[in-house]
């Protein structure tokens, strides 16, 4: 197979869109999450994410990175205003409602409307007012942590503690785990290619005297 190479000033003279595509695409898959939030005037707010990451268990913490706002960012205001947002895996059912999320409505417009998702509100929950997504199978509810700066290139690193998790009984393994992909969660590569996945095998943890198969 022929090899492409790019060294970085090639990078940075390539077409714009062109180097959008291909840097987003260089992570490999990614997850597919809508973030769910409101504003101080009770607007509800949908959007979808491809950057969610785990960041520790113990507190148990999730981040996420937002854009640079040099235009406006609904969810990262949001998160600022009222510090509670939700993670809502996206399933096969429903990827193509979840991508229609990333046009850029108006403030006063909730994509939940747009998109014809349905908003969930928990009030289990104390103090907790933040839109779940009613179609998803895994909801986490989370408080604001911490917002850090990213100089390099002006975005910020959303983390949340987990306050409230969700999901059905019959896909958490005795050890924890969660078969995500008996959810029927899908991932992202780039910026608008959905998958659904096929896992090869769940191996042991590794240690060094642990022989290769």
């Amino acid at each position: 197979m022929n090899q492409q190479h790019f060294t970085n000033t090639d990078i940075l003279q390539l077409d714009k869109r062109f180097r959008t595509n291909l840097i987003n695409s260089l992570g490999g898959f990614k997850s597919a999450n809508l973030i769910g939030t409101f504003s101080k005037q009770g607007n509800t707010n949908l959007a979808i994410f491809s950057s969610v990451v785990h960041i520790g268990a113990n507190p148990p913490l999730m981040g996420m990175i937002s854009r640079p706002n040099s235009v406006p960012r609904h969810t990262l205001e949001n998160i600022v205003a009222t510090e509670q947002f939700t993670i809502n895996h996206v399933h096969k059912r429903f990827f193509r409602n979840a991508h229609q999320t990333a046009a850029r409505y108006d403030a006063n417009i909730s994509e939940f409307d747009a998109t014809q998702l349905t908003p969930e509100f928990i009030d289990t929950i104390d103090n907790f007012n933040a839109p779940f997504v009613q179609e998803a199978r895994i909801k986490i509810g989370l408080q604001l942590s911490e917002i850090i700066d990213i100089q390099l290139n002006n975005t910020k690193m959303i983390i949340g503690e987990v306050v409230y998790l969700a999901l059905p009984e019959n896909i958490i393994a005795a050890d924890g785990y969660i078969d995500i992909e008996q959810a029927g969660t899908v991932a992202i590569s780039g910026l608008d290619n959905y998958h659904t996945t096929q896992r090869l095998e769940r191996l042991p943890y590794a240690k060094p005297v642990r022989p290769l198969v």
